[in-house]
């Protein structure tokens, strides 16, 4: 595996984005990513992380490659380790930089534009405490991006992402706006899970009535809707 020291520090996050998919290696290995970003800390990492989810994520498999790192990083970020750890085999996993690249190109517009508009505010929003929470949420919405369902990645790497965001940026306005999208998310499955619970007393019956019609009757509800 290659090792790439970029000097991320003096530039831009976009910048050392679009660098990344301009090297010829036509392998893209996740240790060369951390390489990239180790020195920003964990928000960097978890902002590209989270953005590649957004950008190749419909891949099969990628997922999984992918949110693997951020499990580990929720978990570290959760225990206030200085610094990430990611095992061998991890950093040796690739993916076609081709991919990458086409993803990155997507996105990159909105990044520069979100680093213009950030700036360090709401400081209580990036201190240690805070830090200790979205550890503990970043290793949740992981574990849910890492889940086979189709289209399931794009929510939590969104959530992700801005965490990141406003950690490398030191930026409270991004964290408290991920934290308002998990609070819209559980009190949109809290109302799914009451609407469910009271609807479903009538429902089932209905069910189990129609799955009971006789054989004549499942042929004349299907001419009539049928024409």
């Amino acid at each position: 595996m290659p090792d790439y020291d970029y000097q991320s520090d003096t530039r831009s996050f976009s910048q050392v984005l679009e660098e990344i998919g301009e090297k010829s290696d036509p392998k893209l290995y996740l240790g060369e990513l951390v390489n990239a970003f180790g020195e920003r800390g964990f928000g960097a990492l978890m902002l590209m992380f989270g953005l590649m989810n957004i950008a190749i994520g419909i891949i099969p498999g990628t997922t999984t490659i992918l949110g693997a790192p951020l499990l580990l990083m929720g978990l570290q970020l959760a225990t206030r380790t200085d610094q990430l750890w990611l095992p061998k085999w991890a950093l040796k996993r690739r993916i076609e930089r081709a991919a990458y690249r086409t993803g990155i190109e997507s996105i990159l517009p909105r990044v520069r534009r979100m680093e213009r508009l950030s700036r360090a505010r709401l400081p209580a929003l990036t201190s240690e405490l805070s830090e200790v929470l979205i550890g503990l949420a970043t290793m949740l919405l992981a574990i849910i991006l890492m889940l086979p369902i189709w289209g399931g990645n794009l929510i939590p790497a969104l959530i992700i992402s801005t965490f990141g965001f406003g950690l490398m940026q030191r930026d409270g306005l991004a964290i408290l706006i991920a934290w308002c999208a998990i609070g819209l998310l559980c009190l949109g499955g809290l109302f799914i899970w009451l609407a469910w619970t009271w609807v479903s007393p009538y429902l089932l019956p209905v069910w189990e009535w129609v799955q009971a019609l006789p054989s004549e009757a499942w042929s004349w509800l299907t001419g009539l809707f049928g024409g």
